[in-house]
């Protein structure tokens, strides 16, 4: 009877590193570096938005009044009404925190794009319309303005990028938590 002698297969260091076992890990710190650079972009996020938000509001506002005009970052209503939109009206800090919580969990790239371009959909028309509905208070004079505006700035706002984050983790069926899954699992894989 002959023995069989198993042929050790010439594996490289490089094919262990980037084998599938190690490849979530290897992109986890990725993940985190491009969060990083993120990090930086919020006056381009703003120099992008800011426009789009403001010629968005100004359409959607010609469906209440016949004469609207836009002039650099003011609306103007009726010729009587300045609606000025500032950086916080653009909300720039939570579609970066959109892009963190996206980010912060791992999922394939096409479920990431499709998750980050829903969630930016949703808190751009959410945020258009906001701008619109104070606008229209703002123009008849509403009295509970300054407490409403301040409530919605101050709360709601980050309450509704929230229940986006959570509309998208069971939309797109996301299991992880954001930071955490990602930190258990190389301090698992360490073990």
């Amino acid at each position: 009877m002959k023995k069989r002698v198993k042929k050790k297969k010439n594996v490289n260091i490089s094919s262990k590193i980037f084998s599938k076992k190690n490849y979530p890990a290897l992109l986890i710190p990725f993940r985190y570096l491009i969060l990083l650079g993120f990090m930086f972009t919020l006056p381009l996020i703003y120099s992008i938005l800011t426009p789009i938000t403001i010629y968005s509001t100004a359409a959607i506002l010609k469906l209440f009044y016949s004469n609207i005009l836009v002039y650099n970052q003011n609306i103007l209503i009726n010729s009587s009404i300045v609606i000025e939109i500032i950086p916080a009206c653009v909300a720039g800090s939570a579609y970066l925190l959109l892009l963190i919580l996206n980010l912060s969990v791992s999922m394939d790239l096409k479920k990431r794009i499709y998750s980050i371009f829903l969630s930016f959909i949703i808190l751009f028309a959410f945020n258009s319309l906001r701008i619109v509905l104070f606008a229209i208070l703002f123009e008849n004079s509403f009295y509970l303005f300054d407490f409403t505006h301040k409530l919605f700035w101050y709360f709601l706002s980050t309450l509704f990028v929230v229940l986006i984050w959570f509309f998208i983790v069971k939309l797109f069926k996301i299991k992880e938590i954001p930071v955490y899954s990602d930190m258990r699992y190389l301090i698992l894989k360490e073990k």
